[in-house]
């Protein structure tokens, strides 16, 4: 049983409503503005209730800088885009001393740079330097910025969506594992099919998106926030992710062949804290007040799929992350019970 701390803690029915509906609304309007992905939109939401910086990769011309620009005028958020090139410093990022002379006097005056926002857009974040890509690292896991010894907090909220190429094309520099593990998701940013193209170029003249119908407001958003922390998450479900993550080590007395076999590096305990937190989000779409396993199995993919580090023998057999943590949940069981295939576990019910 439950404490009774606990138990005061839980989220309020009318407010995890209100909550849900306003979320399910900022989806709706991404839809209208960004047409045809309508998973990816949900995956980028809930990565921004969870606070979680995100990572998006596609090719050229996908509508990636589009996503996260439409992103910050429907929260209502400073929105700042940085184009990461190979000759981009540090200190374009994050700001400089400058010499200035005031009275009569001199003095090193700080300028900031555009990481001071709310949204910022790391633009193609693998066209640059490692030097500038690491300029991020404490920014992303501090939310604050160090500079000739004096720290500077950034403005709250504070998230990262950043956009990459395929690591194949000429002329970028993969991003290290220290600085991927900062990202929450790595969202999969495919080209529109068919009829979505059609609807583009007969709709919307030289591509470009409406307006937001409806714009979120700062006490809407805190709101927000605020039911995020109140959903519960059941000892279980804890257990489960728990178990998901350290599956992913080779040495793991539950991991599968294929982790066995073509899985070098497993995932870090910052995963488990980011499908946790990340499955809170889809409770609240789900207008559930607790997660359930169900949530969990619905970002483990975009959780794990940079955090698991693959051998050369994944390569020559063609073998992804993606398989790798589709054969983890169709293999682990989620009740550590070994209950028979037939046997099913209810989730918890919508509200």
């Amino acid at each position: 049983m439950e404490s009774k701390e606990a138990v005061k803690g839980l989220v309020d029915v009318e407010e995890l409503k209100t909550a849900s509906g306003l979320a399910r609304r900022m989806l709706s309007e991404l839809d209208k503005i960004m047409l045809g992905r309508s998973d990816l939109h949900k995956m980028v939401l809930v990565g921004i209730l969870g606070r979680g910086h995100i990572l998006l990769e596609g090719v050229p011309g996908v509508g990636k800088t589009m996503l996260v620009k439409a992103l910050g005028e429907l929260m209502n958020l400073q929105f700042k885009r940085v184009q990461f090139t190979p000759d981009l410093m540090p200190g374009d990022i994050l700001g400089t001393h400058i010499l200035q002379e005031t009275d009569g006097a001199r003095r090193m005056v700080f300028q900031q740079g555009p990481v001071f926002t709310n949204i910022l857009l790391a633009d193609e974040i693998n066209r640059a330097s490692p030097k500038t890509q690491s300029a991020l690292l404490e920014a992303m896991q501090e939310r604050c910025v160090t500079l000739l010894g004096e720290t500077r907090s950034l403005p709250d909220p504070f998230f990262v969506l950043a956009s990459q190429n395929p690591i194949e094309l000429e002329g970028t520099y993969p991003l290290p594992e220290a600085q991927l593990d900062r990202f929450l998701f790595k969202l999969r940013v495919d080209c529109a099919d068919v009829e979505v193209m059609k609807e583009i170029i007969s709709t919307r003249r030289r591509g470009e998106p409406p307006k937001p119908g409806c714009v979120v407001r700062a006490d809407e958003l805190a709101g927000l926030f605020g039911v995020m922390d109140k959903i519960f998450l059941p000892e279980p479900v804890s257990n489960y992710i728990s178990r998901l993550v350290a599956a992913t080590h080779p040495a793991s007395p539950e991991a599968t062949e294929s982790v066995k076999n073509y899985v070098s590096y497993g995932a870090s305990p910052r995963a488990a804290i980011a499908i946790a937190e990340a499955a809170r989000g889809c409770a609240i779409f789900a207008v559930r007040p607790s997660v359930g396993f169900e949530d969990v199995r619905a970002v483990v993919s975009a959780v794990l799929n940079h955090r698991i580090i693959l051998n050369y023998k994944a390569k020559f057999d063609q073998i992804d992350t993606i398989t790798i943590i589709n054969d983890l949940l169709g293999s682990l069981d989620e009740t550590a019970m070994n209950l028979p295939q037939d046997v099913k576990i209810r989730e918890t019910p919508n509200v």
